[in-house]
């Protein structure tokens, strides 16, 4: 059974993957045996690059986990991470052709399946990617799923994706996985670090969420970070910044029912902080 591409966001080129291979939950087989020499290659120079400037930006918790991973100068075999993960946390990483839908991406994370797209960026996107790859998926995301608290709390986030699917919400909790998941903060006792999966994986975008002074950086605080807009090609120009990994478990504690009505109709933030009626 054939399944849709999916895209998120503006772009005028087609979503890269081949959904033809992707079964009705949008999983595939890693097609390992597929990779060139040039494919691995790419992996080892980026995983080179992102590993040697994670000290000093990087969350410890990120830095202490990412040897999980295994293999540094090629493409790790999927099954061979899970191996360890499920020991871990009880969680795996599933194959998928690129970005997929809302619901099936909720399901998965809310069985302790993580997406992770097959197929890696060109030697020419080197320094920047438009899609997520498998790069972005396996160094960003997977490392801090061998965190327990951190495991738990992306669990949770897919049983709100479903519940919020059905009140009509997503967007405002898109954004709560956007400045966390994605590109969240952390205060550690050696100062500001980075724990997003779109931080980590960035060569550029590292340096500047944890040192320059131009982005405002503040307290995540539930409603205020759904209300904030996000930039999806480009530096954030905002980020939300927690004190620990259990600030977000407890943060996923409540029932957000009364806080989608509460957020429904008020004015957005936009991304760089001043208040704009939503569009």
């Amino acid at each position: 059974m054939a399944v849709e591409p999916v895209v998120y966001g503006a772009s005028e080129r087609p979503p890269r993957g081949d959904y033809a291979r992707a079964n009705a939950d949008y999983t595939c087989a890693q097609d390992w045996a597929a990779y060139t020499a040039q494919d691995h290659d790419t992996y080892r120079r980026l995983y080179e690059r992102q590993s040697a400037q994670l000290p000093g930006l990087a969350s410890e918790a990120f830095i202490a986990a990412l040897p999980s991973l295994g293999v540094k100068d090629h493409i790790p075999r999927f099954e061979e991470i899970n191996e360890r993960l499920y020991r871990a946390t009880r969680w795996e990483i599933v194959a998928v052709p690129g970005l997929i839908p809302e619901v099936p991406f909720f399901t998965l994370l809310a069985n302790r399946k993580f997406p992770v797209t097959d197929w890696i960026r060109t030697p020419q996107e080197f320094d920047y990617i438009v899609e997520p790859d498998i790069f972005h998926d396996l160094f960003g995301h997977v490392p801090l799923l061998f965190n327990p608290v951190f495991a738990d709390y992306v669990q949770r986030y897919g049983q709100g994706g479903l519940k919020a699917h059905a009140l009509g919400a997503c967007e405002m909790l898109a954004r709560l996985y956007w400045y966390t998941i994605e590109f969240g903060l952390i205060r550690e006792p050696g100062g500001l670090r980075a724990y997003g999966a779109g931080i980590l994986s960035s060569s550029g975008e590292l340096p500047y969420s944890v040192q320059s002074p131009e982005p405002q950086r503040l307290p995540l605080q539930l409603e205020r970070t759904m209300r904030t807009r996000y930039k999806i090609d480009s530096y954030q120009q905002t980020y939300f910044v927690i004190d620990s990994f259990e600030q977000l478990f407890q943060l996923t504690e409540p029932d957000f029912t009364p806080v989608y009505e509460r957020l429904r109709g008020l004015p957005e933030f936009a991304a760089h902080g001043p208040l704009a009626q939503a569009a």
